[in-house]
């Protein structure tokens, strides 16, 4: 399928126009004046016509990559990760939504050391699927490195940020691995 450029679509219509019978049937029944303005008339419709395609192609094109499903399944070790800071709604998985090339999308959790020592946390993402994705994602903490001691707790906050150049990847989903180690 070739592309339509608007210079490519300015010389349709320009061609379009030059080549419209001078004399119709029309033509011959209306004053000079009057087919001048039907000529007119003509080329605005198919102009209208014309970018109205145009318009719909575009359209449907950027609407089909705008907005990419994505999910993340969290792992820990050491440390319990909750949605609430009351500890009563354990995160297994993260539903980033639907993200638009460019965007971003954070998240707070609550990670509490749920061991006898303290720790520190280290994050990493694995699986992704389509492994292209992780060249176009990328997924970013507010943990600073601070020492957590058994019992105790933080607020995190997890984003996710899109490339703007995404291709390929119309949904993705990913596993999360949060450890504290000590």
């Amino acid at each position: 399928m070739r592309k339509l450029t608007l210079n490519k679509l300015s010389e349709m219509i320009k061609r379009l126009i030059n080549e419209l019978p001078k004399r119709t049937f029309a033509t011959r029944v209306l004053s000079r004046k009057q087919s001048s303005r039907a000529r007119a008339f003509i080329a605005i419709m198919t102009l209208t016509l014309l970018s109205g395609f145009l318009f719909v192609e575009v359209m449907s094109a950027v609407q089909t990559s705008l907005t990419i499903a994505s999910s993340g399944t969290i792992s820990t070790v050491g440390v319990g990760v909750y949605y609430n800071s009351a500890f009563t709604n354990r995160t297994g998985s993260i539903d980033w939504g639907l993200l638009a090339p460019g965007g971003q999308k954070s998240v707070t959790v609550y990670v509490r050391n749920e061991g006898t020592s303290a720790v520190t946390l280290t994050q990493s993402t694995s699986n992704w699927n389509p492994s292209i994705a992780s060249s176009y994602l990328s997924l970013s903490w507010s943990y600073s490195g601070q020492t957590i001691s058994p019992g105790a707790s933080l607020q995190v906050t997890l984003t996710l940020a899109v490339s703007p150049g995404i291709s390929g990847v119309s949904g993705y989903s990913f596993d999360i691995f949060i450890v504290g180690s000590g």
